[in-house]
């Protein structure tokens, strides 16, 4: 059975206080957790509903209150469908971006392969050394290892700077000295 009543005293440090019901005599102790979640906080000569039961010692409390002066907190079905429908699109938007981040890695750090030109004959030599060597983003002679290597990359791969006299030959201080020049 429900009754209506005031609270009277409230310790919003502690989380309890009183009710004082319309109809008897005596206060019932009230608990934060007896209150509604989306109520907010109670405040002291508020008008409330609640249940009775028994407490600790026998003691009556306060039970199951509302708040009887505040508007429902309840949200109605066509306020729900749009946060829902958010959430869904968010989650959606989410999915997109990440999928975008994942491609863009792959991209970005996947070995690029150029075709030869058309006027250069490939040699055996060259065949073996492109099955073992890919575009995998070095661009400066101290990042190579011989002037097979290097000479390689300068063919092969965007972006390289290892022909600073622009002369065809790579890495001429580093790897293959002035003997390869043409």
């Amino acid at each position: 059975m429900r009754f209506d009543g005031t609270l009277t005293k409230w310790n919003d440090d502690r989380g309890f206080g009183f009710v004082t019901p319309d109809v008897g005599d005596g206060e019932l102790f009230a608990h934060i957790s007896a209150f509604p979640k989306q109520g907010g906080r109670p405040v002291v000569g508020e008008r409330v509903s609640f249940e009775v039961t028994a407490g600790q010692g026998g003691k009556k409390k306060a039970v199951n209150i509302a708040y009887l002066a505040r508007p429902s907190r309840q949200a109605p079905l066509r306020r729900a469908r749009p946060q829902t429908a958010r959430r869904s699109r968010d989650g959606v938007i989410g999915a997109l971006i990440l999928v975008l981040i994942v491609a863009g890695a792959i991209y970005g750090y996947a070995p690029r392969r150029h075709a030869a030109p058309a006027h250069t004959s490939i040699e055996p030599a060259a065949l073996s050394t492109s099955a073992r060597l890919s575009c995998d983003g070095r661009t400066h002679c101290s990042q190579m290892t011989s002037c097979e290597e290097a000479t390689y990359f300068l063919r092969n791969c965007p972006g390289v700077e290892m022909d600073g006299n622009h002369n065809g030959v790579p890495c001429e201080q580093q790897w293959c000295g002035a003997s390869l020049a043409h």
